[in-house]
């Protein structure tokens, strides 16, 4: 996602007198500075529960308590969301440096997932020998690696970082079907298998979104290509209606309507980077027409409230990608009252610790195990807030 970066932001806000002026802080009662502090106290919890420490090589646990039986670390995805969270409080005012170390640290613990694969490289689902058996690669997955990199590209300018994007995006590129016989041709495996079966939007959105950061970056056309393909068959194979994305075509034509927020999300942030890199106006209101739409679907009831919570995350950070460009103050005030429910209802005071239903979302349960994945979005969704000018 492409993250204007706090310390900036900041000063453009000082220059301008803007600084905390907007009425939209007040839509949960919540100031950004409880925001903030509701970030570091997620963090710290983090932190003493899952994180495992510079002996283990900077690695988490993927659920606490640990149960026998279930691997000694977390699967790449918890990782990277830890990774994100700690880049994101890297970003916070006044206190951000603080984190920095750790943001960089993260981002080493993210390479021990790489596994070159014999010409097939790619990070690993799970930690490949000597640390662990290794697994899948899974393009999703790549396409949020090389986005939190960009994000920590962008904080540090280490050319490092900008690298390791590049080397994701061929990763992903992999992905993409050139079967012109399939029923809507096209689209992104969901895994690098002979026994995928699923072109999914998750990865086609998330790529997308990848190759349009990195073209607003590098300015080759290639990336540029590559973004808008890949957006456009999601646009045009999955969309349900304004903001909302099937989860999925089966090469039988088969659709998998379920529906998630992270993709209405990668699709918003899409349009809208895409609209930053070019200028071309109806990426622009394609962002706007998805992300009224899809609000309008996932305010009602419990719908934002049952989905998990790392989708959420998603959601909420490419809303404030459109906010940048073309404010509105419903995309904040959705985010806000998310995260005030969340904190009262789902967190467990006497750890600090989220805890929700197996799904990821939904009503707290206190006899669930902890998780990191769960445990970073709420960081990320805290620190968004806190830094959000909206």
């Amino acid at each position: 996602m492409v993250k204007t970066p706090v310390r900036a932001t900041l000063a453009l806000a000082v220059l301008s007198g803007a600084l905390w002026a907007s009425p939209a802080a007040a839509d949960s009662g919540t100031t950004p500075s409880v925001w903030a502090h509701r970030a570091e106290v997620t963090y710290g919890s983090l932190q003493q529960h899952l994180y495992q420490g510079p002996k283990e090589h900077g690695l988490y646990l993927e659920k606490t308590p640990r149960k026998e039986g279930e691997n000694p670390h977390s699967y790449l995805w918890p990782l990277r969301e830890a990774a994100a969270a700690t880049v994101d409080m890297s970003e916070l005012p006044h206190v951000g440096a603080r984190y920095d170390r750790d943001a960089a640290e993260r981002f080493t613990t993210l390479r021990l997932y790489f596994d070159p694969r014999d010409g097939r490289p790619g990070y690993d689902s799970y930690l490949p020998a000597p640390l662990g058996r290794g697994g899948d690669v899974f393009y999703d997955d790549n396409a949020v690696v090389g986005l939190s990199f960009l994000d920590q590209y962008r904080a540090t300018g280490e050319k490092l970082y900008l690298d390791r994007a590049l080397e994701t995006y061929r990763v992903v590129g992999r992905g993409w079907d050139e079967d012109p016989a399939k029923p809507c041709p096209g689209g992104m495996h969901w895994v690098d298998s002979p026994g995928n079966y699923m072109r999914a939007a998750n990865v086609t959105g998330l790529s997308a979104q990848l190759a349009a950061e990195l073209y607003a970056i590098e300015r080759d056309d290639r990336y540029l290509a590559s973004a808008k393909k890949w957006y456009e068959w999601n646009w045009s194979c999955l969309r349900r209606s304004p903001g909302l994305y099937d989860n999925s075509r089966e090469d039988d034509g088969t659709v998998n309507t379920t529906l998630w927020s992270y993709n209405s999300g990668a699709m918003i942030g899409t349009a809208t980077t895409l609209y930053r890199a070019t200028g071309d106006r109806s990426y622009l209101e394609r962002a706007v027409e998805d992300a009224n739409g899809s609000l309008t679907y996932w305010k009602q009831g419990d719908r934002l409230h049952d989905q998990p919570a790392i989708f959420n995350a998603f959601y909420f950070d490419n809303l404030r990608i459109l906010d940048e460009v073309r404010p509105d103050r419903a995309y904040r005030a959705a985010a806000a009252a998310y995260a005030e429910r969340t904190w009262k209802e789902n967190r467990t005071p006497s750890d600090g610790l989220f805890r929700f239903q197996p799904s990821g979302g939904g009503d707290h349960d206190p006899a669930a195990q902890a998780e990191t994945l769960e445990q970073s979005a709420m960081v990320q969704i805290f620190a968004g807030l806190a830094t959000d000018r909206s």
